[in-house]
Formats: C-alpha cells, structure tokens, sequence
C-alpha cells in the first residue's frame, strides 16, 4: 500500500480522494488542502518523508512543489484541458444568458485558452485574459478580476482559484470556476497509479554497491602497523554503516578497500544525495578518495555483475563519480550529479553497429556523445567541447570524430577562430 498526498484546495481535493477510492487496494489517499496555492511550500516540506507521491489538483501547485523538493520523480498534477474550460463557459452561459462577452479570465497559459476558443470557433468580445506562475499572488488576481468588473469592462470572471472564486462572490462579482472534471481526474489517477507501479519495481529490484578505496595497497604499505591499518578499516567501515542504516541495507567486507552494500534500487535511488555526501565524508575522514559503482538487477547476482562492470567504470575515469548500470544495460555516470549523464552500449540498429565496426568504435561512446548532446542541447561541437565534458584526452576525442566521420555517421560543419594562436577549432555534427 503506498501513500498518496492530495494538494489543493478543499472542495478539489474532497472530489479527488472520492474518485481515487476505486485505487484503495493499492493507495491510500491523505489529503493537504490550502487556501492559497503557496502554502504548497510548506505542505510539501513539512510532509514529504510521510508519502510515496504527490498529486496536485493544478499545474501551479505542481510547479511550486516541484521548485521546493527539487526534482518531480514522485509529483503528478491533474492536466487542465479544454472541459474545464467548457464546463465554466457552460455555467456563464445559462447563469448570465451571455456567452464569452464582456468577462475576466485567470489562466497558467493562453494558449489552453486559444485552442478551446478555436475548437468552438466562436470570437469573444471583451475578453481580458490574465496569465499566473508561481510568483504571482492570489490577490494580485483577485484585484485584477474586481478592477476590470468595478471599472464597468466586464460582466463576470472566471478564474482557476478557489480562493479567488469565493472572494469575487464574497465582493458581488459573478464569478465560476475552471474546475477538473471527472474525467481528467480518472486520468491523472491512472498516470499515478502507473508511477506508483514502477515504484514497485524499483523497489523490488536488487541494488548492488561497490565501494573501493583508491590505492588501498599503498595505504597498507604505508601503514606503521596493523594496528593502524585495522583502524583505518573501522573509520570507513563506521562511515558506511551510517550510510548503510538510512537504506536499511546489508554491508558486507570483502577485504583490500573492497565493501559491499546491498539494498534496493527504489532505497539506493532515494538516497543518492546520502552517497555522495558519505563519498565526500570518507575522502575527509580517512584522507583517499572511493570509486563506487550501482549495480540492479532482478537477482543479486545479476546486480553485482553490473556493479562490477559500473565499479570499473568509475575507476577508469580521471573524476570517477559514482557510474550505474541497470537491468536493461543503460548506464549513468556522475549519479546525482548535474553534469548526470545517461546512455547505453546495446543497439537494435545492426547498420549502425556495422559501421562502427569498421572504424573500430564502441557503441557504447557513440551513445555517450549523443546523449552528452541531448543533455547539452547542441546541435554542433568542437573536439575540446567533448573532451571537457567526457573527460576525455582531446587527442583521442579528435581520433574518435574523425573515425564518425570516416563512417559517415558525423561531418565537419565548419570552423569557429580561437581567441589563442593556432589552427581555428572545427566544429561537428552527427547524423
């Protein structure tokens, strides 16, 4: 059974845990309701370790929450669609007897607006349309409503705000709200549900680390005796158990520097932040950096297999930074970090392993460079922008294009000039 955190206001989220009651086998539904979209901050902050997801009745609670945790791996938000819109022009309607004219309208964006005025192919007259994002205040929009209908401008509003809907009512002003139907409901539920499955899987999925103290030989030669090595060894040990009691894990030694700690993915996932602080304690505490690598797999086995493959990996790079290697063979290097990248070395494209056969390339640096550009968005780059980023010796990244080109797989798009004496850097795209 996961948890699930409703966030809205109170008549929205009253509506969202009574359809959600068709998923009380598998989620059970506590609901947060504010009266102003910005208490969403502090909703989330103060009860985040409490629920496995979240999910908000709006887009701008979504983007406030997603703003204060960081990251939206366990965030969904019911999608405003162009009903909402209609259910309230609807009311407007046979409510007033006037349809679209003269009126006040709060909205994320226009263009939901647009399309739904488009569909219906009807011009409004006298529409004021006023957008919001997270640094906009709830009366800011309710001043924006009652000036325009004081002013004599407009006949009635329709606004996104619960809050805003009961002041403008309060205040004499018209007003109806663009609310979710049943049916974009359901669908967020269902998004949800499939996030909460993957969770699932994520958590019963085998996460193997490895943790290898650099040059462990050199520290035991140096080591004045075995008493010093052994307490070295309980330094490190200490600082792992730590990191290894937040993931409910087992740690396990396997002598020379070499630690084993096995969890699973959705733990190892969820405290990547506690490794990489637990990395930086252990460089300070016992004075030597630690290579580590992720492994998951459906059995132990199969996870440390690919925690061995990932542990070589992190070695083998001059910054090392934690590599992991899922089940499917993707691999991520520097987890956690923002220079994160992901890529793997399987292909179903066999013309593509073809030619890079014959220029003898791996497969798995031609999926490095594209998704270094994916994450970089460039559409070209020069040989030291490749380098930089890959940590690669510019000579072997100069060889390394120079063999896509060979293979028709990149080209030479032109030149840019180096602010230093030399030959102008060439700049590459793939194909």
């Amino acid at each position: 059974m996961y948890t699930v955190g409703v966030v809205g206001p109170h008549t929205s989220v009253e509506r969202i845990i009574q359809l959600g009651n068709e998923y009380e086998q598998t989620m059970k539904f506590i609901g947060y309701s504010y009266s102003d979209f910005q208490e969403t901050k502090t909703i989330v902050r103060e009860y985040d370790q409490q629920v496995d997801a979240w999910l908000f009745s709006g887009q701008i609670s979504y983007m406030v929450a997603k703003n204060t945790l960081s990251t939206d791996e366990k965030l969904v938000y019911i999608q405003h669609t162009e009903s909402g819109i209609y259910k309230s022009l609807l009311h407007m309607g046979y409510y007033q007897h006037e349809f679209l004219s003269k009126v006040s309208i709060d909205e994320i964006t226009t263009s939901h607006l647009e399309q739904a005025l488009e569909q219906i192919e009807i011009a409004p007259q006298d529409m004021y349309v006023k957008t919001f994002d997270v640094h906009s205040s709830t009366q800011e929009l309710i001043d924006f409503h009652l000036d325009l209908y004081r002013a004599g401008k407009t006949k009635g509003a329709l606004t996104c705000f619960e809050a805003v809907y009961f002041a403008l009512t309060e205040a004499g002003v018209p007003a109806y709200r663009i609310e979710s139907t049943d049916m974009e409901i359901r669908q967020a539920l269902r998004i949800l549900a499939e996030k909460i499955r993957t969770f699932y899987y994520k958590d019963t999925q085998i996460g193997v680390q490895l943790v290898e103290i650099e040059q462990f030989a050199k520290i035991s030669e140096k080591a004045k005796s075995s008493y010093h090595l052994q307490y070295f060894e309980m330094k490190v040990k200490e600082t792992l158990l730590r990191y290894c009691e937040k993931l409910d894990g087992s740690l396990l030694e396997k002598g020379n520097g070499r630690y084993v700690i096995i969890s699973s993915r959705g733990a190892i996932e969820r405290e990547i932040r506690e490794l990489q602080e637990t990395l930086q304690q252990l460089a300070k505490e016992v004075e030597h950096a630690a290579s580590v690598g992720i492994g998951y797999g459906v059995t132990v086995h199969t996870a440390e297999i690919n925690a061995e493959r990932a542990l070589q990996l992190s070695k083998d790079r001059a910054e090392h930074g934690i590599v992991i290697i899922r089940e499917d063979g993707t691999i991520v290097q520097s987890a956690g970090d923002e220079e994160e990248l992901s890529f793997s070395f399987r292909s179903d494209d066999k013309q593509l392993i073809e030619k890079l056969k014959e220029v003898k390339l791996s497969a798995k640096n031609y999926y490095k460079v594209t998704a270094l550009m994916k994450r970089m968005n460039w559409n070209d780059f020069t040989i030291k922008d490749l380098a930089t980023h890959l940590y690669w010796d510019e000579r072997n990244a100069r060889r390394f294009m120079v063999s896509l080109c060979e293979a028709d797989l990149a080209e030479c798009v032109g030149e840019e000039a180096s602010s230093a004496r030399g030959r102008p850097s060439k700049r590459y795209r793939l194909k």
